[in-house]
């Protein structure tokens, strides 16, 4: 099931997508849920589309595999859109280490159609090579990488809309995820 609030999807300004996602405890059902907020601009204040998809079977987690998780429950959000987002942001590493696929590195292998995968990570993951990202009066980073095209990842969630350390549309999608 799938709700979104905002402007008819598939416009042609959307460019970035945050994406999201919130485990139920075990045994609620659906088990999971995806969400996505879409905007035109890394320094938007407002989403243009926002969603958010039930998903009814998670694989269980696994440290170091995340990603067999969170993509399939990604992936499907992004299937409810009309187009294909330039930019994905995922909340999470693209790299765990050099040249080791993180949950954004195996999204955009995924769908390659996706110029640029971004992930903005709360905590580094050992060997991540994520740069350390200071907002707002925070003096804990967030720590940013990318795959693709390369797009100065690190400056662009620096200059997102927002006072706090989270970015506002970042925050908007987490909270659009919980429900």
């Amino acid at each position: 099931m799938a709700t979104s609030r905002g402007s008819p999807r598939g416009e042609a300004n959307v460019r970035i997508a945050c994406v999201d996602v919130h485990y139920m405890p075990a045994g609620e059902r659906p088990a999971a849920y995806a969400a996505l907020v879409a905007f035109a601009a890394w320094d938007a204040a407002a989403a243009h589309t926002r969603l958010r998809v039930a998903v009814e079977d998670v694989a269980p987690y696994e440290p170091g595999s995340f990603y067999r998780r969170e993509l399939p429950c990604i992936r499907a959000a992004l299937s409810e859109l009309a187009f294909v987002p330039d930019i994905v942001v995922v909340d999470g590493h693209v790299w765990l280490g050099p040249g080791v696929p993180g949950l954004g590195a195996r999204l955009r292998d995924a769908d390659p159609r996706i110029k640029t995968v971004v992930g903005v990570a709360k905590t580094l993951f050992r060997d991540a090579p994520a740069r350390p990202v200071l907002r707002g009066s925070s003096k804990a980073p967030l720590y940013v990488d990318e795959c693709g095209e390369p797009v100065d990842a690190a400056a662009r969630v620096a200059a997102m809309h927002g006072a706090h350390r989270i970015p506002t549309l970042l925050a908007a999608c987490d909270r659009l995820a919980r429900g």
